[in-house]
Order: structure tokens, then sequence, then C-alpha cells
């Protein structure tokens, strides 16, 4: 017998089924032969939240949670987040490589020469209220884009992914600035592309319209802060099969144009389960209040009177490789904005529970999510933007996995089955005529 197969037997009918072991996996269309009978319709798999099915093979991005590893195309993240700016990644992630040094100036200037969005975009902008919230905003430019570059359904041209592509990459940090600045009341400021990718969505964000040829000698933008958010940019561009990217996978299942598929999954990570992590953090660390409050939090914590944000993951169950990196891009900024008071209780708190064993036997360890909050509060970012944060780095790794979702001759459209548990047939009822008034 091969030791590549599995042997099932069905006690139900005590036949014994092989089923071929590809890659640690089976397929679940094997099982649709296990059956009871000839009109039995099949064995299938119940899982939910997918803990435990593959729903495709992927090339782009590795985890291993029980060691603490992440790689992109097989770099560490580690050393890409000290080697490379993110601009690197975001092409490592779609071609497959890291940039030559000539094939890095044409990239960077096909990222300038789109970043500027059509005038009709803030027309559209001028139509939500004065408060949306800027991930809304976001999710719905980001769609609209699909009516600007109608060419983009042709899915299946190489040459227009790419173009499309290069679009979105270079157009989220400025839909993401014009949606800040919208909540905020103030004038649009249009991309300056002498700056670098980090250094233009800050001054989209944060500083005035005027050119950068009328502003006093000594305005700069700080290098620390660009080279933190460019870090923080690096380590949320991919994360294997999470949430918003599964969506943008089973969107794109349909042949769906890149700038709708990634609005969906701006969708999914709109949600606080996926995008608004490190905001609950911050509320947490406001509740605890104090340094000296934080063994009393841990306590209640440990009783199930409260919920300790930021810690444990889905994939990871030692420290998330992300999060020690952010501790070191958190210092860098308070050295700059000043100290947060916040950081003090993060820091104990994290003290404290990797000292603790209810946390370490129930492997929670600090996320990605558990210092990035503070370092883009310390920048300047209200809690609102955080979500858009997240997906202005993400999308270079959306559209890679729906480009390879799209070009796997295996994938078909998406469409889950289902454990009906409604009914059986019945009839509708003949209608109760009321009685006649005499």
């Amino acid at each position: 017998m091969s030791k590549d197969t599995l042997s099932i037997t069905d006690n139900r009918t005590g036949v014994t089924y092989e089923i071929p072991v590809e890659s640690g996996t089976i397929r679940a269309m094997d099982l649709r032969a296990i059956k009871t009978s000839e009109k039995d319709f099949g064995l299938m798999s119940y899982d939910p939240g997918y803990m435990n099915t593959a729903s495709c093979k992927s090339r782009i991005t590795f985890t291993d949670g029980d060691k603490g590893i992440l790689r992109y195309r097989g770099y560490p993240i580690e050393q890409l987040a000290s080697k490379s700016t993110f601009l690197e990644v975001a092409y490592l992630l779609y071609f497959g490589k890291l940039p030559s040094a000539e094939e890095a100036i044409r990239w960077d200037h096909g990222i300038r020469y789109h970043t500027m969005i059509h005038e009709g975009i803030k027309q559209f902008l001028n139509g939500f209220r004065y408060d949306a919230h800027p991930m809304g905003i976001l999710v719905s430019t980001v769609a609209a884009l699909a009516t600007f570059y109608p060419e983009s359904k042709k899915v299946f041209d190489a040459e227009t992914r790419r173009i499309q592509f290069f679009r979105l990459v270079a157009k989220m940090p400025t839909l993401a600035a014009f949606a800040y600045r919208h909540r905020m009341g103030m004038p649009y400021i249009y991309p300056e592309n002498t700056l670098s990718y980090a250094e233009n969505f800050l001054n989209m964000t944060f500083h005035g319209s005027e050119p950068t040829a009328l502003r006093p000698p000594d305005f700069e933008h700080d290098p620390v802060l660009a080279r933190a958010l460019d870090t923080l940019f690096v380590l949320h561009a991919d994360h294997e099969q999470n949430c918003s990217t599964s969506s943008i996978r089973m969107v794109g299942s349909a042949q769906t144009d890149p700038y709708t598929a990634v609005s969906a999954a701006g969708a999914a990570l709109y949600g606080p389960l996926h995008g608004g992590a490190n905001e609950a953090v911050l509320r947490m660390l406001r509740e605890v209040g104090s340094v000296e409050k934080v063994p009393a939090y841990v306590k209640q914590v440990k009783a199930g009177e409260k919920k300790l944000f930021g810690f444990g993951h889905r994939v990871y169950k030692s420290y998330d490789p992300r999060a020690r990196i952010i501790k070191k891009c958190a210092d860098q900024v308070f050295e700059v904005m000043g100290r947060n008071g916040l950081i003090d209780i993060a820091t104990e708190l994290e003290r404290i529970a990797l000292e603790d064993d209810y946390f370490i036997q129930r492997k929670l360890y600090p996320n990605v999510d558990f210092y990035s909050g503070l370092i883009y509060e310390a920048i300047g970012f209200p809690a609102e933007m955080f979500p858009v944060l997240f997906a202005i780095p993400r999308t270079p790794g959306w559209y890679s996995q729906w480009q390879e979702h799209l070009t796997d001759p295996e994938q078909k459209l998406a469409r889950p089955r289902q454990i009906y548990l409604g009914e059986e047939a019945r009839d509708v009822p003949a209608p109760e005529l009321p009685e006649l008034v005499k």
C-alpha cells in the first residue's frame, strides 16, 4: 500500500476507501466517493471558519505559526523589514522576485506616474457625509475606480493586469489621504512625486496644500516617521489566507475586475475582528489607565471578566515575528514625537503576560496589532484611520493573491456547500377567509 494515501473505513457500511494524500492534504471532492447508497450525495467535511481547510495552492506567503515564521516569496520578514522598502516588497509579491536596480527605477517611476486620481473621484468623495468613516469612503472609491478604467474587466490579459496593479498601488495612498481630508473638512492635497511613497502619503494627509517650492526653507518630512511607516507597510503587505485575502480570492473566482475585488477585500478588513484590532488595543490600554493597575487587569483577564487585545493569533502560537519589529519602530517614533504613556502600560502588560503560565500555556503572545496602534496615534492618525492604514500596504498582497487565483487552472467559481437543517418540504396553507359580516 502506498504511504501517500489515507485509508478510511466507513463504519456505516464497512467499506474501506483509499484517498491520495498530497502536500499533507486530501482533496475534499475525494470524500464524495464515500456513500451509504447510490442515492447518497456523498460525504462532505464541515469546517466553520475554515479552521483546517486549504482552499488554494500559493507561492506568495509562507507562515509557520508554531515557529513564528513569516516569509514573502521565501524572504524572511525580518530581512525585508530592515533591508527593503515597501515598494520593493510590493514588486516582490507581484512579480515573484526583488527588483534589480534598473527594474526598481522603472517600477518607482510607474508608481509616481499613477498617483493622481481622476477629478471625477473628487466629486464622488464630496457626496459622502462630512463625518463619513474613512474606511467606508476608501472601500467605495476603490470600487468606483472600475468605472473609470473599464478595460480592467479584461482580467485574462496580462498587460492589462500589470497596469491595474501599478494604478492600485499608486492610488491607494491618494484615496486614503483624500478620505482623511474629507472627514476633517480640509482641502485635498495632490500627490507630490518628488517624495517617497510614505512621505507622499504623510504629505497628502497632514500638510498644507502649497507646493513644496513655496514652503519654508526648514520644512522637511522627518525621515524616522517616514521609515517607520514604510516598515509598517512592509509588515502588513500580505499574510497568507486571512479573512480579506480569502474574500478577494472568492470574489475574484467570478472573474471580477481587480478594483471591485480589492474593494471586497477592504470590506472584509473593515470589520472590527480583522482591521480594527489595533484600535481595540488602544481602548484596552486606556481602560487599564496606569502601570500600577496592570496586575489587577491581568487578574480580571484570567478570571474571564476582561479581554486581552493584541495577544494571540489564529496562525501564530509563538511570538508574532512582526511584533518584535514594530516594537523597535515604536521606540524610534517616540523619540521624535514624544513618549506616549500608553507604551509603558503596554510594555508592563507584555512583561507580565510573557512570564505568566496562564498565557504561556495558552500560547498568547503579542501580535502585530499590539504596538501598531500606538505608532499610528503617535504619528497623528486618529483611530478611524487604522483600517485604512492596513488597506494601503495590503493592496499588493491582495492583488497578487487575486492574480494567482485567477491564473490557477484548478480554481473554479467559489461555491461552498452547506448542511441544511431547516424544515422539510411542506405545503403553503390555504388562506383563512374572514367570516362574512351578516
